[in-house]
């Protein structure tokens, strides 16, 4: 019998790499771009379909780097202890510190060469979106800890998704295509909202102030709630009024998903807290095949 190997890099198999990107928060960061893609499909624009790949590629690139800073960040500041529902690499000893921010360095590196590239193909306008874009990564955690997270993310997987995409792949910013920014950006914002629910009394212990400790946790718990809901109101709006085709209520194949995160998230009046976990990881589940579908439905309307 043949034994199973993994490829390991210093210590670490690259499965254990991946994993510390907390890979399966990528839809959020790869679903504005594909979204988008398809919307400027649906308004019949010649796409650059090289340049779509790189910002597809480039998006995945900077939101893993900004997640091993984010967790070296928290890991330094305490806010990841032994008491918290924590990602354990560092907790637990399993990477070292300087590993993430190792890690996290390359991969901005990459995400930045992967940025020129696109500005040499595209303009130098797109420096002006990576040069915030890059700004906003590497002070996530001092909007973290001042409340401001929500809009933070809202800003960076909501809306600089989508005006960057445009403009390198059709050489402007079609502003309508925003219309995809609300309903994509609320759902990656209640993954980082389910996440600091989860984590109110381990990060006031840490002394720092999230959204959810500003307005309690039961606040908390029904804002997430609407954070569920609202993406479908919003496609359905925007459909009726004509700024998304008919086809884009294919989302709404999604709604069972939705229901069974809403209910869980309900449970919390039953269960308390715990009723929250693992709701960050169902949600960015929930966005992924939102998203999915949106974007079919966009593809199918440029098709037809």
């Amino acid at each position: 019998m043949k034994e199973n190997k993994q490829i390991t890099i210093k210590g670490h198999s690259v499965k254990d790499w991946l994993g510390a990107t907390r890979f399966w928060s990528f839809p959020v960061s790869a679903m504005p771009v594909v979204a988008t893609t398809a919307f400027l499909a649906w308004k019949c624009y010649e796409i650059n379909w090289l340049c779509a790949a790189l910002a597809l590629t480039g998006n995945v690139v900077f939101h893993a780097a900004g997640n091993l800073l984010s967790d070296w960040w928290d890991y330094r500041k305490g806010v990841d202890n032994e008491e918290a529902y924590a990602v354990p690499n560092l907790v637990f000893h399993y990477f070292k510190p300087q590993e993430y921010m190792a890690f996290s360095r390359i991969l901005f590196i990459v995400g930045i060469v992967i940025g020129l590239v696109l500005t040499i193909l595209s303009g130098w306008q797109l420096l002006v979106i990576g040069i915030i874009g890059c700004a906003l990564a590497a002070s996530y955690s001092f909007f973290k800890f001042r409340a401001l997270g929500d809009i933070f993310v809202f800003v960076c997987f909501g809306i600089l998704p989508v005006i960057g995409s445009s403009f390198v792949e059709v050489g402007l910013i079609d502003w309508s295509a925003l219309v995809l920014s609300l309903p994509l950006g609320i759902f990656t914002v209640a993954v980082l909202h389910d996440n600091n629910t989860v984590d109110i009394t381990t990060d006031k212990a840490s002394g720092i102030r999230t959204l959810p400790m500003f307005i309690g946790e039961k606040p908390s718990v029904v804002l997430y709630l609407a954070y569920i809901v609202v993406p479908y109101i919003v496609v359905a709006v925007f459909t009726v009024f004509g700024m998304l085709p008919p086809a884009s209520l294919l989302c709404f194949l999604s709604i069972g998903v939705a229901c069974g995160n809403f209910r869980q998230a309900y449970g919390y009046f039953e269960k308390g807290r715990d009723a929250m976990l693992g709701l960050d990881q169902k949600t960015a589940k929930l966005h992924l095949i939102f998203s999915v579908l949106l974007s079919v439905g966009l593809l199918v309307s440029a098709i037809f």
